[in-house]
């Protein structure tokens, strides 16, 4: 009985960490995503183009470039 009280603390505490971690990931993540968003709308996007197609436009001439 000792025992599985233990067992079900130790999932409860394991179930928080692991909730914590993935709201942490998440947020880092999307923090990420906004900055690149940015730099690429500031610095590296085509007139008349948006993020999404820059970022399409810059990821096939990476893929470009290790081709090489």
């Amino acid at each position: 009985m000792v025992k599985s009280k233990l067992v079900k603390v130790n999932e409860k505490i394991a179930e928080r960490v692991v909730d914590g971690y993935k709201k942490i990931e998440e947020e880092v993540v999307g923090g990420f995503n906004k900055i690149t968003d940015k730099f690429v709308g500031c610095f590296l996007i085509n007139e008349g183009e948006s993020v999404e197609e820059a970022k399409i436009r810059l990821a096939a001439e990476q893929k470009k470039r290790e081709e090489r």
